[in-house]
């Protein structure tokens, strides 16, 4: 087996394998996403760190940040350098950085968190709209089609922001958690409006739903399933939850009401 080394940028690598069958053995090229470690810090301080598909990474420090806590609204973050060395600096208007207890969620390894602040309280009122199905069927290709690397890699999960008839953004990552802060971050950094519907590929767990509906966003879909206590925030929040959403249904687990058939 060999390996083609990964260049600085390249979001994919080669790699021969030997496919083994009864009949005999084989090679094969494939392509591996590239995941990378970055450490993530606001105003000089270290807050954490993370494997990434190296691409959106201004908004996943951004989107980061918001899952920890740090970050609460648009218009905070001020600058974002992105380091070769693997190191996303952000800085925000925010005075005081306090370590936050955090939970570990349903990420795999681990790899999720999420501050124990975000899951306690009231929620702000979400930022109201409506989808048709027509948009749906059309966002939801879109989101699906938008790059390569899931065919290319079937290494990746991706995420869409809708609304004002389009696909706003779209952001992929080899983490579903990622990818979704990504798309959160590109909010927070006033590229896109939480006014929108946003449709990912991975399944709704209490923290993918809960940092969508904290940051206001009212329709909430994902191509797989929700676990219950990310339909119990759903219902806490408001938001609409769809699950199993392909271009001809969506199962609606809460609030059907934004969706027009």
């Amino acid at each position: 087996m060999s390996k083609i080394p990964p260049k600085s940028g390249q979001l994919t690598m080669s790699y021969t394998t030997t496919v083994v069958t009864p009949s005999g053995s084989r090679f094969q090229e494939e392509n591996l996403a590239i995941e990378t470690p970055y450490s993530i810090a606001l105003n000089d301080e270290n807050i954490g760190s993370s494997m990434v598909l190296p691409i959106g990474l201004e908004e996943f420090g951004a989107g980061f940040l918001f899952g920890q806590g740090y970050i609460k609204i648009p218009g905070e973050v001020k600058e974002i350098y992105v380091c070769p060395e693997g190191r996303i600096a952000v800085y925000a208007d925010v005075d005081i950085i306090e370590p936050k207890e955090v939970i570990i969620t349903s990420g795999c390894g681990g790899t999720g968190k999420i501050s124990k602040e975000m899951l306690e309280g009231a929620f702000d009122p979400l930022q109201e709209c409506t989808i048709t199905f027509p948009e749906i069927s059309t966002f939801i290709r879109q989101v699906l089609q938008a790059s390569p690397l899931g065919p290319d890699t079937h290494c990746v999960h991706g995420c869409g922001l809708w609304n004002d008839g389009r696909l706003q953004v779209f952001f992929e990552d080899v983490g579903r958690h990622n990818a979704v802060d990504k798309v959160l971050g590109a909010i927070l950094l006033g590229k896109a409006s939480a006014r929108g519907a946003i449709y990912t590929t991975g399944r709704l767990t209490s923290d993918m739903v809960l940092k969508c509906a904290r940051i206001g966003i009212p329709i909430i879909m994902s191509r797989t399933a929700p676990s219950s206590l990310g339909l119990a925030i759903a219902r806490r929040s408001g938001a609409t939850l769809a699950a199993y959403a392909r271009p001809d249904k969506v199962n609606v687990f809460n609030a059907p009401e934004r969706i027009i058939s």
